[in-house]
């Protein structure tokens, strides 16, 4: 007898041993990510024959700080702006909010690698059965009252890497709500230089139409004085009111675009409109040139794509997670304290008690048969990690399209503002011309008005570009994934250009 349960003992013992080796064994793939065919160059701005050799591999580098890019612009109020934006915007709290619960579901998670521990005391009011107490049937068996002072502990053993890939995927969403936590953080601060070089463009437009009001109001006065001496007829007189109520209608329509800029820009600073106004401020040009780097730095540093991979990870580790449950699992558990009929008793030596073992059911689970649940909880977690994989190239697509749009922009943008420049200097010219052709009464008042109106529209389109320049600026240091490194510093702005 003592032979067999010595063999029992033994038997025992090596399934629980070889239950312990595979503890802690993932059954999630190996993680690895998926060949995004980076070029090695931006198609509009392709790299020298001496920087065609530094291509690299790319390498998790997305924990690098980004600094304060928007410097880059050299203006006090911009960064000024940038810092309310990040003390007080609301979306930006959001998503720190979020942020910290991803961590506390992790810190959950991390818990069940770790044994728990449980102290309770109660009484409780019993009567036991004869044959628990190894007495014949129906021997009498009186109630009684015990106390119990106990600590109850409970382990699930990793077996299969349940548990380890419960949290290698908890892990790698924290990081994913890191990375989206970044991602909100650079689109509010690209946001908020966009908005405010819009506002200033704004102001470079209004400049514009208060120099022609101021121009419209001059040829009022000259063609009225014209008709009074009885040179022209009235109509001359009723076009040139029209022009300047036209003026001044469209000078109306920029300062209502204004208003509504410097509102939007008041709540991306985590004000109501009432409590912001910024003084007009005419747009300066923004010359500089950032630099693309290389394609696959990119990948490195663009926030929404850490997201997309970390996403794609918690995937592949939940794979892991569903494998697990077609196999064993083994929960450990055991109580000790002391037990006693008398509350006085309870904590005597004697009244000590332990138990160990399970306190319901069996220590190993074998799952046999769930209607097909544990194969649609599989499919369900191999079909997510795919769905990822899309969603990961996809962003990487869009990445590089982001990229290449506002490199193009900026590239064409530079010509397009040297054009532009040469055409309001024509149209300026013309109108010189045609309106001293009509002070002489060479030509018509009609000539005098199309001359004034492409001035018009040309320095408008001038201001535009400028504004657009600066935008597309911003853009591009925003699909880069933020500024790093050495870039250029734009001059510092004149104040007597400002206030031209």
């Amino acid at each position: 007898m003592k032979t067999f349960m010595n063999r029992r003992w033994m038997a025992l013992s090596t399934l629980l041993a070889s239950m312990l080796v595979v503890a802690g064994c993932s059954l999630a793939p190996t993680y690895e990510k998926p060949d995004v065919h980076a070029p090695t160059a931006f198609k509009e701005e392709p790299l020298s024959t001496a920087e065609a050799g530094t291509w690299k591999t790319a390498q998790p580098s997305e924990q690098i700080a980004r600094g304060e890019w928007w410097t880059v612009f050299n203006d006090a109020t911009l960064n000024d702006l940038e810092q309310q934006a990040l003390d007080a915007n609301q979306n930006l709290k959001a998503a720190a909010a979020r942020l910290k619960e991803s961590r506390a579901i992790q810190q959950t998670v991390r818990a069940g690698l770790f044994p728990t521990l449980d102290a309770g005391f109660s009484p409780t009011y019993e009567r036991a059965s004869p044959a628990s107490q190894f007495l014949p049937d129906n021997t009498p068996v009186s109630n009684q009252t015990i106390w119990r002072a106990q600590t109850t502990a409970s382990y699930e053993v990793d077996l299969f890497g349940r548990v380890s890939d419960s949290v290698a995927a908890a892990k790698a969403d924290t990081q994913q709500s890191e990375a989206l936590f970044r991602s909100v953080q650079l689109a509010l601060q690209a946001d908020v230089a966009q908005n405010y070089f819009n506002l200033r463009e704004l102001d470079a437009e209004n400049d514009v139409y208060t120099r022609t009001v101021t121009l419209r109001e001059q040829a009022l006065k000259l063609v009225q004085h014209r008709f009074d001496e009885g040179d022209i007829s009235e109509l001359d007189v009723a076009r040139a009111k029209s022009e300047l109520a036209t003026a001044r209608s469209d000078e109306m329509t920029v300062q209502r675009l204004r208003a509504a800029s410097e509102h939007s820009l008041a709540v991306l600073l985590g004000k109501s409109p009432a409590e912001f106004s910024m003084a007009a401020n005419p747009l300066n040009p923004v010359d500089i040139r950032i630099p693309a780097g290389l394609p696959s730095s990119l990948l490195e540093r663009r926030p929404d794509v850490a997201a997309a991979e970390r996403a794609m990870a918690a995937a592949n580790a939940r794979i892991g997670v569903a494998k697990s449950a077609y196999f064993p699992s083994l929960n450990l558990t055991a109580s000790g304290g002391f037990e006693a009929d008398t509350l006085s008793d309870l904590f005597k030596w004697s009244s000590r008690a332990f138990l160990l073992g399970p306190f319901a059911g069996t220590a190993l689970a074998l799952p046999l048969f769930d209607g097909g649940r544990r194969a649609g909880n599989l499919a369900n977690a191999r079909a997510t990690y795919e769905e990822d994989v899309a969603t990961y190239r996809q962003q990487v697509l869009v990445a590089f399209q982001e990229v290449e749009d506002n490199l193009s922009d900026l590239r064409i943008l530079q010509d397009q503002t040297k054009t532009q420049a040469d055409a309001v200097a024509a149209s300026s010219r013309a109108a010189q011309i045609s309106l001293h052709q009509y002070t002489e009464g060479a030509t018509q008042y009609l000539d005098v008005i199309d001359a004034q109106r492409t001035v018009l529209q040309s320095q408008r389109a001038a201001v535009q570009l400028s504004g657009q320049q600066a935008v597309s600026t911003v853009n591009l240091i925003r699909a880069l994934g933020g500024g790093w490194g050495d870039m250029p510093v734009a001059p510092a702005a004149d104040p007597s250009v400002a206030s031209r």
